[in-house]
Protein backbone atom coordinates (compact mmCIF):
# COMPACT_ATOMS: atom_id res chain seq x y z
CA UNK A 1 0.00 0.00 0.00
CA UNK A 2 1.52 3.15 -1.40
CA UNK A 3 1.12 6.62 0.59
CA UNK A 4 0.98 9.77 -0.82
CA UNK A 5 2.38 13.40 -0.04
CA UNK A 6 -0.62 14.79 -0.21
CA UNK A 7 -2.60 12.76 1.70
CA UNK A 8 -0.05 12.92 4.97
CA UNK A 9 -0.34 16.98 4.30
CA UNK A 10 -2.75 19.30 5.70
CA UNK A 11 -5.54 20.66 3.43
CA UNK A 12 -3.99 24.45 2.31
CA UNK A 13 -5.30 27.53 4.03
CA UNK A 14 -5.66 29.17 0.36
CA UNK A 15 -5.28 28.55 -2.87
CA UNK A 16 -3.40 30.32 -4.90
CA UNK A 17 -4.66 30.98 -8.87
CA UNK A 18 -3.55 33.31 -11.75
CA UNK A 19 -5.84 35.80 -10.01
CA UNK A 20 -4.35 36.12 -6.45
CA UNK A 21 -2.02 38.83 -6.61
CA UNK A 22 -4.92 40.98 -8.65
CA UNK A 23 -7.27 40.47 -5.22
CA UNK A 24 -4.51 41.53 -2.59
CA UNK A 25 -4.39 44.91 -4.90
CA UNK A 26 -5.78 47.74 -2.98
CA UNK A 27 -8.31 48.90 -6.24
CA UNK A 28 -9.60 45.14 -6.60
CA UNK A 29 -11.29 45.20 -2.81
CA UNK A 30 -14.45 44.87 -3.08
CA UNK A 31 -14.78 44.32 -7.32
CA UNK A 32 -14.07 40.70 -6.88
CA UNK A 33 -17.48 40.34 -9.08
CA UNK A 34 -15.28 41.17 -12.24
CA UNK A 35 -13.39 38.08 -11.79
CA UNK A 36 -14.01 35.56 -15.03
CA UNK A 37 -16.41 32.44 -13.47
CA UNK A 38 -16.37 29.05 -14.96
CA UNK A 39 -18.08 28.36 -17.30
CA UNK A 40 -19.19 25.53 -19.37
CA UNK A 41 -18.28 25.42 -23.00
CA UNK A 42 -20.32 24.56 -25.42
CA UNK A 43 -18.64 23.77 -29.10
CA UNK A 44 -21.56 23.71 -31.90
CA UNK A 45 -20.17 21.91 -34.82
CA UNK A 46 -21.50 22.20 -38.71
CA UNK A 47 -23.29 19.53 -39.97
CA UNK A 48 -21.24 16.48 -41.23
CA UNK A 49 -20.24 16.60 -45.10
CA UNK A 50 -22.62 15.30 -47.16
CA UNK A 51 -25.79 16.39 -45.10
CA UNK A 52 -24.80 20.27 -45.32
CA UNK A 53 -28.46 20.53 -47.73
CA UNK A 54 -29.56 24.01 -46.76
CA UNK A 55 -26.95 24.81 -44.18
CA UNK A 56 -25.85 28.56 -44.24
CA UNK A 57 -23.35 29.33 -42.11
CA UNK A 58 -23.90 32.85 -40.67
CA UNK A 59 -21.96 32.90 -37.22
CA UNK A 60 -18.57 31.98 -36.02
CA UNK A 61 -19.84 28.90 -34.37
CA UNK A 62 -21.11 28.08 -37.44
CA UNK A 63 -18.24 26.65 -38.94
CA UNK A 64 -16.44 25.45 -36.29
CA UNK A 65 -12.45 25.14 -35.74
CA UNK A 66 -12.10 25.44 -39.85
CA UNK A 67 -12.26 27.57 -42.46
CA UNK A 68 -15.52 28.88 -45.20
CA UNK A 69 -17.34 25.68 -47.32
CA UNK A 70 -16.08 25.32 -50.37
CA UNK A 71 -19.69 23.70 -51.79
CA UNK A 72 -22.21 26.51 -50.19
CA UNK A 73 -21.88 29.14 -52.86
CA UNK A 74 -22.64 31.83 -49.73
CA UNK A 75 -20.79 35.27 -48.87
CA UNK A 76 -18.76 33.35 -45.90
CA UNK A 77 -16.95 35.23 -42.66
CA UNK A 78 -14.84 32.68 -40.59
CA UNK A 79 -13.98 33.86 -37.69
CA UNK A 80 -14.57 37.42 -38.65
CA UNK A 81 -12.53 37.67 -41.50
CA UNK A 82 -13.60 40.15 -44.28
CA UNK A 83 -16.51 41.95 -42.20
CA UNK A 84 -14.23 44.89 -41.26
CA UNK A 85 -14.36 45.70 -45.23
CA UNK A 86 -18.19 45.23 -45.31
CA UNK A 87 -18.35 47.60 -41.94
CA UNK A 88 -16.19 50.32 -43.11
CA UNK A 89 -18.87 51.53 -45.74
CA UNK A 90 -21.47 52.41 -42.95
CA UNK A 91 -18.81 54.76 -41.49
CA UNK A 92 -20.60 57.90 -42.62
CA UNK A 93 -23.88 57.08 -40.68
CA UNK A 94 -24.09 59.19 -37.34
CA UNK A 95 -26.40 57.50 -35.11
CA UNK A 96 -29.30 59.61 -33.42
CA UNK A 97 -28.87 62.15 -30.34
CA UNK A 98 -31.01 63.89 -28.20
CA UNK A 99 -30.79 66.85 -25.72
CA UNK A 100 -31.87 67.16 -22.32
CA UNK A 101 -35.42 67.69 -23.31
CA UNK A 102 -35.29 64.41 -25.20
CA UNK A 103 -35.56 66.32 -28.60
CA UNK A 104 -33.51 64.96 -31.93
CA UNK A 105 -30.12 66.96 -32.03
CA UNK A 106 -29.69 67.80 -35.68
CA UNK A 107 -26.83 69.31 -35.32
CA UNK A 108 -24.24 66.64 -34.80
CA UNK A 109 -23.71 67.02 -38.39
CA UNK A 110 -22.35 70.60 -37.92
CA UNK A 111 -19.65 68.85 -35.79
CA UNK A 112 -18.04 65.99 -37.85
CA UNK A 113 -14.98 66.47 -37.74
CA UNK A 114 -14.49 68.88 -34.81
CA UNK A 115 -13.35 67.95 -31.36
CA UNK A 116 -15.92 67.89 -28.54
CA UNK A 117 -14.19 71.06 -26.75
CA UNK A 118 -14.43 72.93 -30.42
CA UNK A 119 -17.58 75.42 -29.89
CA UNK A 120 -19.60 75.26 -33.14
CA UNK A 121 -22.57 77.45 -33.30
CA UNK A 122 -25.57 75.81 -35.04
CA UNK A 123 -28.69 77.10 -33.17
CA UNK A 124 -30.60 80.30 -33.81
CA UNK A 125 -30.30 81.27 -29.47
CA UNK A 126 -26.45 81.54 -30.77
CA UNK A 127 -26.99 84.39 -33.07
CA UNK A 128 -29.15 86.43 -30.18
CA UNK A 129 -27.81 88.81 -27.76
CA UNK A 130 -28.20 87.01 -24.69
CA UNK A 131 -29.54 88.59 -21.22
CA UNK A 132 -27.24 88.62 -18.22
CA UNK A 133 -28.11 89.15 -14.80
CA UNK A 134 -25.95 90.55 -12.17
CA UNK A 135 -26.98 88.07 -9.68
CA UNK A 136 -25.83 85.23 -11.97
CA UNK A 137 -23.54 82.78 -10.64
CA UNK A 138 -21.86 82.28 -13.98
CA UNK A 139 -20.87 85.81 -14.44
CA UNK A 140 -19.92 86.39 -10.67
CA UNK A 141 -15.82 87.29 -10.38
CA UNK A 142 -14.19 84.20 -8.31
CA UNK A 143 -12.62 84.93 -4.45
CA UNK A 144 -9.41 85.31 -4.38
CA UNK A 145 -9.21 81.40 -2.46
CA UNK A 146 -10.23 80.24 -6.01
CA UNK A 147 -7.76 82.77 -7.55
CA UNK A 148 -4.60 81.67 -6.19
CA UNK A 149 -5.80 78.13 -6.18
CA UNK A 150 -6.26 78.32 -10.02
CA UNK A 151 -2.95 80.27 -10.60
CA UNK A 152 -0.62 77.66 -8.37
CA UNK A 153 -2.30 74.78 -10.67
CA UNK A 154 -1.48 77.16 -14.00
CA UNK A 155 1.87 77.52 -12.19
CA UNK A 156 2.82 74.14 -11.82
CA UNK A 157 1.44 73.17 -15.08
CA UNK A 158 3.81 75.49 -16.70
CA UNK A 159 6.92 74.59 -14.87
CA UNK A 160 6.52 70.64 -16.03
CA UNK A 161 6.13 71.47 -19.81
CA UNK A 162 9.15 73.89 -19.10
CA UNK A 163 10.96 71.08 -17.09
CA UNK A 164 10.20 68.59 -19.39
CA UNK A 165 11.64 70.40 -22.65
CA UNK A 166 14.80 71.39 -21.01
CA UNK A 167 15.43 67.72 -19.27
CA UNK A 168 14.58 65.94 -22.89
CA UNK A 169 17.57 68.04 -24.16
CA UNK A 170 20.25 67.05 -21.32
CA UNK A 171 22.19 64.69 -21.85
CA UNK A 172 21.75 63.02 -18.46
CA UNK A 173 18.20 62.52 -16.89
CA UNK A 174 16.73 61.45 -13.57
CA UNK A 175 14.78 58.63 -13.61
CA UNK A 176 11.19 59.41 -14.00
CA UNK A 177 8.51 58.25 -10.92
CA UNK A 178 6.36 55.85 -12.15
CA UNK A 179 2.62 55.98 -11.97
CA UNK A 180 0.60 53.45 -9.99
CA UNK A 181 -0.52 50.65 -12.25
CA UNK A 182 -4.21 50.37 -13.70
CA UNK A 183 -6.50 47.57 -14.14
CA UNK A 184 -8.98 47.61 -17.22
CA UNK A 185 -11.89 45.68 -17.62
CA UNK A 186 -11.87 44.55 -21.35
CA UNK A 187 -15.00 42.89 -22.53
CA UNK A 188 -13.91 41.44 -26.29
CA UNK A 189 -16.51 42.25 -28.88
CA UNK A 190 -16.92 38.54 -30.01
CA UNK A 191 -18.32 36.66 -27.43
CA UNK A 192 -18.53 33.55 -28.63
CA UNK A 193 -17.53 30.51 -26.76
CA UNK A 194 -14.59 29.80 -29.37
CA UNK A 195 -13.33 33.10 -29.28
CA UNK A 196 -10.63 32.68 -26.45
CA UNK A 197 -11.47 30.37 -24.95
CA UNK A 198 -14.91 31.25 -24.03
CA UNK A 199 -14.12 34.27 -21.51
CA UNK A 200 -16.07 36.98 -22.04
CA UNK A 201 -14.66 39.79 -20.06
CA UNK A 202 -10.58 40.24 -18.57
CA UNK A 203 -8.95 41.96 -16.29
CA UNK A 204 -5.85 43.59 -17.37
CA UNK A 205 -3.22 45.23 -14.94
CA UNK A 206 -1.79 48.49 -17.45
CA UNK A 207 1.77 49.33 -16.02
CA UNK A 208 3.82 52.54 -17.23
CA UNK A 209 7.22 51.20 -18.94
CA UNK A 210 10.35 52.53 -17.38
CA UNK A 211 12.38 54.53 -19.27
CA UNK A 212 16.34 54.96 -19.29
CA UNK A 213 17.85 58.01 -17.80
CA UNK A 214 20.71 57.83 -20.82
CA UNK A 215 18.46 57.48 -23.77
CA UNK A 216 19.05 60.57 -26.65
CA UNK A 217 16.06 62.19 -27.65
CA UNK A 218 13.74 60.74 -29.94
CA UNK A 219 12.08 63.44 -31.60
CA UNK A 220 12.81 67.11 -32.98
CA UNK A 221 11.70 69.93 -30.66
CA UNK A 222 12.27 72.84 -32.62
CA UNK A 223 10.02 71.59 -35.55
CA UNK A 224 7.29 73.72 -36.73
CA UNK A 225 3.96 72.21 -36.18
CA UNK A 226 0.98 73.20 -38.81
CA UNK A 227 -1.76 75.28 -37.47
CA UNK A 228 -4.92 74.15 -36.02
CA UNK A 229 -8.17 74.42 -38.37
CA UNK A 230 -10.15 77.19 -37.54
CA UNK A 231 -12.75 77.64 -36.28
CA UNK A 232 -16.12 76.75 -38.55
CA UNK A 233 -18.38 79.87 -40.31
CA UNK A 234 -21.30 80.99 -38.59
CA UNK A 235 -24.24 79.46 -40.04
CA UNK A 236 -26.17 81.35 -42.94
CA UNK A 237 -29.79 82.00 -41.89
CA UNK A 238 -31.75 81.52 -44.88
CA UNK A 239 -35.58 83.13 -44.95
CA UNK A 240 -38.55 81.50 -45.69
CA UNK A 241 -39.77 80.06 -48.87
CA UNK A 242 -41.63 82.50 -51.24
CA UNK A 243 -43.67 81.60 -53.96
CA UNK A 244 -42.31 81.97 -57.20
CA UNK A 245 -43.85 84.70 -59.37
CA UNK A 246 -44.53 84.95 -63.01
CA UNK A 247 -42.28 88.03 -63.39
CA UNK A 248 -39.22 85.79 -61.44
CA UNK A 249 -40.07 82.87 -63.73
CA UNK A 250 -39.33 84.89 -67.03
CA UNK A 251 -36.66 86.49 -65.22
CA UNK A 252 -35.04 83.31 -64.61
CA UNK A 253 -35.45 81.76 -68.08
CA UNK A 254 -31.93 81.90 -70.06
CA UNK A 255 -32.12 82.19 -74.17
CA UNK A 256 -30.58 79.27 -75.74
CA UNK A 257 -26.84 80.29 -77.31
CA UNK A 258 -27.38 80.74 -81.01
CA UNK A 259 -24.39 81.71 -82.96
CA UNK A 260 -24.51 84.43 -85.44
CA UNK A 261 -22.07 83.01 -87.85
CA UNK A 262 -22.37 79.42 -87.56
CA UNK A 263 -25.63 77.25 -88.37
CA UNK A 264 -24.39 73.84 -89.52
CA UNK A 265 -28.03 72.21 -89.10
CA UNK A 266 -29.75 74.68 -91.38
CA UNK A 267 -32.29 76.34 -88.70
CA UNK A 268 -34.75 79.11 -89.29
CA UNK A 269 -33.81 81.31 -86.48
CA UNK A 270 -36.24 84.10 -85.84
CA UNK A 271 -34.81 87.93 -85.19
CA UNK A 272 -35.90 88.02 -81.68
CA UNK A 273 -34.08 85.09 -80.67
CA UNK A 274 -30.66 86.01 -82.19
CA UNK A 275 -31.10 89.15 -80.82
CA UNK A 276 -31.65 87.76 -77.20
CA UNK A 277 -28.53 85.47 -77.39
CA UNK A 278 -26.67 88.08 -78.53
CA UNK A 279 -26.86 89.83 -75.76
CA UNK A 280 -26.13 93.29 -76.37
CA UNK A 281 -29.67 94.18 -74.68
CA UNK A 282 -28.28 93.38 -71.61
CA UNK A 283 -25.23 95.70 -72.19
CA UNK A 284 -25.32 99.06 -70.28
CA UNK A 285 -24.96 101.68 -72.96
CA UNK A 286 -21.77 104.23 -71.74
CA UNK A 287 -21.76 107.39 -73.91
CA UNK A 288 -18.12 109.24 -73.56
CA UNK A 289 -18.45 113.10 -72.57
CA UNK A 290 -16.06 113.71 -75.75
CA UNK A 291 -18.94 113.66 -77.74
CA UNK A 292 -20.87 116.02 -75.73
CA UNK A 293 -17.58 118.23 -76.22
CA UNK A 294 -17.76 117.65 -80.18
CA UNK A 295 -21.46 118.38 -80.51
CA UNK A 296 -21.08 121.74 -78.88
CA UNK A 297 -18.03 122.92 -81.01
CA UNK A 298 -19.59 121.51 -84.30
CA UNK A 299 -23.23 123.75 -82.87
CA UNK A 300 -20.43 126.59 -82.37
CA UNK A 301 -18.99 126.40 -85.73
CA UNK A 302 -21.89 126.04 -87.12
CA UNK A 303 -23.49 128.98 -85.58
CA UNK A 304 -20.18 131.62 -86.38
CA UNK A 305 -20.26 130.15 -90.19
CA UNK A 306 -24.26 131.19 -90.11
CA UNK A 307 -23.46 134.64 -88.88
CA UNK A 308 -20.39 135.52 -91.46
CA UNK A 309 -22.47 134.23 -94.11
CA UNK A 310 -25.35 136.23 -93.00
CA UNK A 311 -23.08 139.84 -92.48
CA UNK A 312 -21.66 138.86 -95.98
CA UNK A 313 -25.38 138.53 -97.58
CA UNK A 314 -25.94 142.29 -95.34
CA UNK A 315 -23.37 143.98 -97.29
CA UNK A 316 -23.71 142.46 -100.70
CA UNK A 317 -27.35 143.32 -100.47
CA UNK A 318 -26.72 146.92 -99.04
CA UNK A 319 -24.12 147.11 -101.76
CA UNK A 320 -26.42 146.13 -104.31
CA UNK A 321 -29.29 148.65 -103.42
CA UNK A 322 -26.13 151.53 -103.72
CA UNK A 323 -25.50 150.55 -106.91
CA UNK A 324 -29.04 150.26 -108.18
CA UNK A 325 -30.06 153.80 -106.25
CA UNK A 326 -26.92 155.02 -108.35
CA UNK A 327 -28.07 153.64 -111.74
CA UNK A 328 -31.49 155.09 -110.78
CA UNK A 329 -29.90 158.53 -110.15
CA UNK A 330 -27.92 158.30 -113.66
CA UNK A 331 -30.91 157.41 -115.55
CA UNK A 332 -33.04 159.84 -114.18
CA UNK A 333 -30.41 162.34 -115.27
CA UNK A 334 -30.18 161.17 -118.76
CA UNK A 335 -33.99 161.54 -119.08
CA UNK A 336 -33.41 164.51 -117.58
CA UNK A 337 -30.96 165.49 -120.49
CA UNK A 338 -33.19 164.19 -122.90
CA UNK A 339 -36.44 165.78 -122.08
CA UNK A 340 -34.13 169.28 -121.63
CA UNK A 341 -32.98 168.27 -124.91
CA UNK A 342 -36.33 167.03 -126.60
CA UNK A 343 -38.15 170.01 -125.17
CA UNK A 344 -34.80 172.70 -126.90
CA UNK A 345 -34.29 174.38 -123.49
CA UNK A 346 -30.87 174.12 -124.73
CA UNK A 347 -29.59 172.62 -127.60
CA UNK A 348 -26.28 170.26 -127.24
CA UNK A 349 -22.51 171.70 -126.99
CA UNK A 350 -24.48 175.36 -126.50
CA UNK A 351 -23.70 177.58 -123.36
CA UNK A 352 -21.07 175.11 -121.94
CA UNK A 353 -18.61 176.57 -120.26
CA UNK A 354 -15.34 175.27 -118.64
CA UNK A 355 -17.08 175.35 -114.83
CA UNK A 356 -19.27 172.48 -116.16
CA UNK A 357 -16.71 170.26 -117.71
CA UNK A 358 -14.85 170.38 -115.02
CA UNK A 359 -17.77 169.61 -112.67
CA UNK A 360 -18.69 166.77 -114.69
CA UNK A 361 -14.83 165.93 -114.41
CA UNK A 362 -14.29 165.48 -110.54
CA UNK A 363 -18.01 163.76 -110.40
CA UNK A 364 -17.14 161.29 -112.71
CA UNK A 365 -13.44 160.99 -110.63
CA UNK A 366 -15.59 160.19 -107.48
CA UNK A 367 -17.87 157.95 -108.93
CA UNK A 368 -14.64 155.89 -109.78
CA UNK A 369 -12.70 156.36 -106.09
CA UNK A 370 -16.15 154.83 -104.56
CA UNK A 371 -16.53 151.91 -106.57
CA UNK A 372 -13.01 151.08 -106.53
CA UNK A 373 -13.20 151.37 -102.57
CA UNK A 374 -16.36 149.31 -102.61
CA UNK A 375 -14.42 146.55 -104.74
CA UNK A 376 -11.70 146.28 -102.31
CA UNK A 377 -14.09 145.90 -99.08
CA UNK A 378 -16.06 143.14 -100.70
CA UNK A 379 -12.79 141.41 -101.73
CA UNK A 380 -10.18 142.54 -99.02
CA UNK A 381 -11.74 143.70 -96.04
CA UNK A 382 -7.99 143.72 -94.21
CA UNK A 383 -7.00 146.36 -96.56
CA UNK A 384 -9.67 149.04 -95.81
CA UNK A 385 -8.08 150.49 -92.85
CA UNK A 386 -4.96 151.42 -94.57
CA UNK A 387 -6.81 153.34 -97.30
CA UNK A 388 -8.32 155.28 -94.90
Amino acid sequence: MSLKLSDLLPAPSSITDEYSQVRRDPWFRGREDALPTTTAIVVKEPPPYGKRQGFKPRTPEDYGDGGAFPEIHFAQFPLGMGMGERKGKNDGQIALQYDADGKLRHDAIARIGHTKDKIVYTKLSDMRAKVWDEDDEDIQRPDEETIAEQTEKTRLALEKITESKVASALPVRHAEKQAPPQYIRYTPSQQSSLHAGGSQQRIIRMVEEQKDPMEPPKFRINQKIPRAPPSPPAPVMHSPPRKVTTKDQNDWKIPPCISNWKNPKGFTVSLDKRLAADGRGLQQTHINEGFAKLSEALYIADRKARESVEARAQLEKRVAQHKKLEQEARMREMAAKARQERAGIRKKGEDEDEAVKAREEIRRDRLDDIRKERNIARNRPDKVDKLM
